[in-house]
């Protein structure tokens, strides 16, 4: 990783660090104002129930000394048909634990067999949607790690051009028992691009760059919700617009639609995608599905509090 590449990954570390110690003196601050008026706050139900809306992290965050398993699988294609058992036959699955450190803090650890990618999170409450306060607001970030990149592909790898860092603020707001939504600022840093989708883009580059239509730096902004349907059965769709994707790229944007089923002390949740990675800089900058060609995938997570 070059010099360049190193003072963007402290900017982005600076950033959150900032970012967290903004949310931590506001807290405070509201905080302080609520003790001068003797008036207590009172906080709304969470805007969501489960840890992901579909792909995209919602606000909700695991309890203090909670433990989360989560085992999220993701199919192929159906467009495969009877053949393949309409994408049954292939399949990437994650495991992944979380812990709430605090009711403001979670770490998580995953290993996802899409690209063999092993990933560390790090989610942090800001604001809690309350009386005085609108909506709440979560600062998500994530590191993964790319195992399956070989040097016999890429001669030059160097250790951290595996590395992808992602950076998120989560927005969301509980309108009603029924509906909730969200909204989501997105930075994604790619250490490396793989040419084998990049370099067939243009078929006549004007310049070396022309090669790389997607750049190491992308910034998208996504959007998701929940409907409750009757007692513990809800619709969740989530959807991400990346701005920084070239017109020709060969990646989609990454659209997911399903629903949520929540018993005591577990959560199911089923949908369909075109993204076929569940880690976040994956299924954020690499879908290759495109629902107008039915090249979607179903998928489904399976959450365990302990």
């Amino acid at each position: 990783m070059n010099c360049q590449s190193i003072l963007k990954l402290h900017f982005v570390i600076i950033f959150a660090l900032c970012s967290a110690n903004f949310c931590f003196a506001y807290e405070i601050e509201l905080q302080k104002e609520s003790d001068s008026s003797n008036q207590e706050k009172k906080y709304a139900p969470p805007a969501f129930t489960t840890l992901q809306i579909g792909n995209l992290q919602s606000t909700t965050m695991a309890d203090k000394k909670d433990l989360h398993l989560v085992v999220a699988h993701r199919f192929g294609s159906i467009r495969g048909g009877i053949k393949e058992l309409f994408g049954l036959d292939q399949a990437n699955t994650k495991i992944q634990l979380l812990y709430g450190i605090s009711n403001r803090l979670q770490l998580g650890v995953s290993r996802d067999s899409y690209e063999k990618t092993y990933s560390g999170t790090v989610k942090l409450k800001c604001l809690q949607q309350s009386d005085k306060t609108p909506f709440n607001l979560v600062l998500y970030s994530s590191v993964d790690v790319n195992t399956l990149l070989s040097n016999k592909t890429y001669p030059g790898l160097l250790f951290f051009d595996r590395f992808a860092y992602t950076t998120q603020l989560l927005v969301s707001r509980r309108f009603s028992e029924k509906l909730s939504l969200e909204i989501a600022p997105i930075y994604v840093r790619q250490n490396l691009i793989n040419l084998n989708y990049t370099m067939t883009t243009f078929a006549n580059p004007q310049s070396p760059r022309d090669f790389f239509s997607e750049p190491w730096n992308q910034y998208l902004l996504a959007i998701g919700g929940k409907y409750k349907l009757t007692k513990g059965l809800f619709v969740n769709v989530d959807y991400a617009y990346n701005f920084s994707k070239k017109q020709n790229s060969l990646y989609k944007n990454p659209l997911t639609i399903g629903a949520s089923i929540e018993t005591f002390g577990h959560a199911f949740q089923l949908f369909f995608s075109n993204a076929r990675g569940s880690n976040d800089s994956s299924f954020l900058t690499e879908t290759r599905g495109d629902w107008s060609k039915g090249d979607i995938s179903f998928g489904f997570n399976v959450v365990r509090v302990f």
